[in-house]
């Protein structure tokens, strides 16, 4: 079971009521992406999403037709196949024995303690302790996909 503090829940669900229609942050994409006018509420969790994700930054692109880094990137990974997205990156075995979707609460996983999730995998990241990171995290990521209204 995965737990999330209230406010971290009550945002996530927000931005899944609201149906993905996210402010863009171009300074972490391959390309200028649309940005939509967003509730105040869902702003500050993409902006905090933003924030934290410059850690993963570090590894990860975003933008859409961003390239892999020492890790693959992350446009569009919300509810895609899990080590399958990026034909030519070399996922583990670890993570690959895994399969499945990258859903909201398999990422919340993954966040918290990949070593935990994926035993074996390569990802040198030790997770993110504070559920209100991983939640704003998820919530970028969402925002940042084909499935995200374009203007």
């Amino acid at each position: 079971m995965v737990r999330i503090s209230k406010t971290a829940a009550a945002a996530l669900i927000g931005v899944l009521l609201i149906g993905g229609v996210m402010a863009g942050h171009a300074w972490l994409g391959s390309e200028t992406e649309g940005t939509a006018v967003a509730a105040p509420g869902e702003a500050a969790l993409l902006d905090r999403g933003a924030t934290v994700f410059r850690q993963c930054a570090a590894c990860h692109s975003i933008g859409r037709n961003g390239p892999d880094l020492d890790g693959p990137n992350l446009y569009g990974v919300v509810d895609g196949p899990v080590a399958r997205r990026r034909g030519r990156f070399a996922y583990t075995a670890a993570l690959r024995a895994v399969g499945g979707v990258w859903d909201r609460a398999r990422l919340d996983a993954w966040l918290t303690d990949p070593q935990r999730f994926a035993p074996g995998t390569s990802m040198p990241f030790a997770g993110l302790a504070d559920a209100d990171d991983r939640a704003a995290v998820i919530a970028y990521l969402t925002s940042k996909g084909p499935q995200t209204p374009q203007p």
